[in-house]
């Protein structure tokens, strides 16, 4: 008996759609297998781990175990904020610093303060692109300043209203605060809140390690080095502190002997502070313009002459997820609490973002989160959450930008987090057979060494090829 086309194309979807459950089911059968002897191993003895995986094409759920218990996330976090400011912000969203002033400008003087407006910009003397690196923005400003025609001015205000003083997220760790990793968000942000310490080393063991010089030079904080020399190949062990009730931070820990400039990375304490000083010494030394004292009116509308301009924002999530810039993430929730609210704090960024994926069907329970860049141990979310969001991003224009961000391990397209005794990959993977999937892996409370969980998470993982 012959068949009609119509029957061999009902016959065809027939087979194909038999063949795909097939496939979805053996799949399945393995993840069971793989996550079952995941989670018997020996690092997990007194751990928590949970795995989320669904076909992108459809959302059918593939496999979950534990994927509505929250848990830390360390930087996985970091979709679900790039994921929030694309819907929230916008792609082609740019942040805007304004300068300006009120007064009169009199016999070339101006009587009264240069303004800066800032709008929690982390891109302001970035080196990521050659617009913002520090030269370039200086230049910029201190050009526009001249075409002012003045020699002096009375100070430098920062109009930061709107924006909470608080930079550091609740939860955030004290080790992690002094380092570049740590460095918190505020209403203006310069060179990434970051800057560089080089460090020296004997070739004796336990030897005091020395301070050669900060780069850039002339910050306003001094620091002593109580860090020693360890055995060689030990890597960067040197952390940051700043204590409460000193202007010297401390610099502890160990690096590797034999070492004459060993560079570690640090946070600007007073990133305000840092800018408006770099600026004012730029403007005398480029265009011989001083400080003369004046009253400042405060009753005059301020008159912008320049603005520094960010790039788009779906270039800053590029690099958010691509080097896990924790400073991003905390500027970008901020900004979103800015620009919905008026106000740029951390708590009412959170609250806008659990509110917008409440309306995509995303319990606030699922989304506890008290920072937007991963760093705080108090995060807890889930990784059906974080599922859930991915797919949502693979359904909007903006898709292949978010795509493009994140970075590549073990031959999969996801974003990892790591913090202590955390790990976490979610992203997307393309299978031999073309099927797509989405998913999100967390681990917590493991022991023994990241490197060896990660290896057996890949493992896991690998059943989606």
């Amino acid at each position: 008996m012959l068949l009609s086309v119509m029957q061999r194309i009902i016959l065809i979807i027939i087979l194909s759609f038999f063949s795909l459950s097939l496939n979805a089911q053996s799949l399945q059968n393995r993840l069971i297998k793989a996550f079952e002897v995941f989670e018997k191993d020996s690092q997990l003895s007194n751990g928590i781990a949970s795995l989320f995986v669904a076909d992108a094409k459809t959302g059918n759920v593939i496999f979950e175990k534990n994927g509505y218990v929250g848990l830390g996330t360390a930087s996985t976090m970091k979709v679900i904020t790039s994921v929030s400011a694309y819907e929230l912000l916008g792609k082609d969203f740019r942040y805007k610093t304004e300068f300006g002033y009120k007064d009169e400008i009199v016999n070339k003087i101006l009587k009264g303060d240069i303004y800066i407006k800032p709008s929690g910009d982390p891109t302001l003397g970035s080196w990521r692109w050659p617009a913002t690196k520090e030269e370039a923005t200086i230049n910029r400003i201190i050009a526009a300043i001249k075409k002012l025609d003045i020699k002096g001015y009375n100070s430098t205000f920062i109009e930061d209203s709107g924006w909470r003083y608080e930079t550091i997220p609740d939860g955030w760790m004290w080790q992690d605060i002094g380092n570049y990793y740590g460095a918190g968000a505020g209403a203006l942000n310069w060179r990434e809140n970051q800057f560089d310490i080089v460090l020296q080393s004997e070739d004796a063991i336990g030897s005091r390690v020395k301070i050669v010089e900060t780069i850039p030079k002339g910050l306003s904080y001094r620091f002593l080095s109580t860090a020693t020399a360890a055995a060689k190949g030990t890597g960067d062990n040197a952390y940051v502190y700043y204590p409460l009730t000193k202007t010297q931070g401390v610099i502890r820990g160990t690096i590797p002997v034999n070492e004459k400039r060993f560079t570690i990375s640090a946070a600007y304490a007073d990133p305000v502070h840092e800018f408006t000083s770099i600026l004012r010494y730029n403007l005398n030394a480029k265009a011989n313009i001083g400080q003369v004292k004046f009253e400042d009116n405060n009753d005059k509308v301020v008159k912008v002459f320049h603005t520094e301009i960010s790039p788009p924002l779906d270039s800053i999530i590029y690099w958010f997820n691509k080097r896990s810039i924790n400073l991003y993430g905390e500027a970008l929730v901020k900004t979103i609490g800015y620009q919905k609210k008026g106000m740029g704090s951390t708590d009412g960024g959170v609250e806008l973002i659990k509110n917008f994926w409440k309306t995509k069907g995303i319990s606030e329970t699922e989304l506890n989160m008290v920072d937007g860049s991963g760093l705080s141990p108090l995060n807890r979310v889930t990784t059906h959450a974080q599922v859930s969001i991915l797919q949502y991003a693979k359904r909007q224009n903006w898709f292949n930008g978010f795509y493009h961000s994140l970075p590549e391990f073990n031959n999969m397209k996801m974003k990892s987090g790591t913090i202590r005794d955390v790990k976490g990959f979610c992203g997307y993977h393309k299978s031999k057979d073309g099927t797509e999937y989405i998913y999100s892996f967390l681990v917590n409370n493991y022991n023994g060494s990241s490197s060896a969980v990660v290896q057996k998470m890949y493992k896991v993982l690998n059943e989606l090829k």
